[in-house]
């Protein structure tokens, strides 16, 4: 059983991860387009890969790993590590969703900086996700005591929480 969801895991990652990369390229050709026929068609093959293969891949990656999460006991740093990058995963998913619905409106483009910075952050912290659960090891750095104790977090942002209790 295990073997089947890390198999489906790893397939969603990929999946998941290879659409995430992949969108601001075609995000870039917007500018390119010379008819609205073409711009329609683009449109449609990008919300096509946004909605019906990228976002249920992340949704089967997400709910397989937490279910692997809870089949094999994975209580390390590394492991923490790895989900915070997930998180930033997460973020770019919602990210580009944002694009797919702002980019096609009249007047709109991606400017070819944004897409350097896009592709290569999103290759970044899949690279670190790889190179953790690989190693399975948790890099070495100090965090500051506040954020290893329990309500550290908490105390530590309160200046800047705006409904905290004086």
């Amino acid at each position: 059983m295990i073997a089947i969801l890390k198999f489906v895991h790893i397939a969603a990652i990929a999946i998941w991860t290879a659409g995430l990369i992949s969108l601001p390229s075609l995000y870039v050709q917007r500018a390119h387009v010379e008819n609205d026929d073409a711009l329609y068609r683009m449109q449609r093959m990008t919300r096509f890969a946004f909605v019906v293969l990228i976002s249920p891949a992340a949704f089967i990656a997400v709910a397989s790993g937490i279910a692997l999460s809870f089949m094999r006991e994975v209580f390390a740093p590394w492991f923490s590590w790895k989900l915070a990058f997930v998180g930033l995963l997460a973020i770019f998913h919602v990210f580009s969703g944002l694009v797919v619905i702002r980019l096609f409106k009249k007047g709109e483009v991606y400017p070819a900086w944004r897409f350097v910075v896009a592709t290569a952050s999103c290759c970044a912290v899949v690279l670190a996700i790889l190179i953790l659960v690989l190693a399975k090891e948790a890099p070495q750095f100090t965090l500051p005591a506040v954020m290893s104790e329990p309500g550290g977090l908490k105390r530590l942002l309160e200046p800047f929480n705006p409904w905290a209790t004086p």
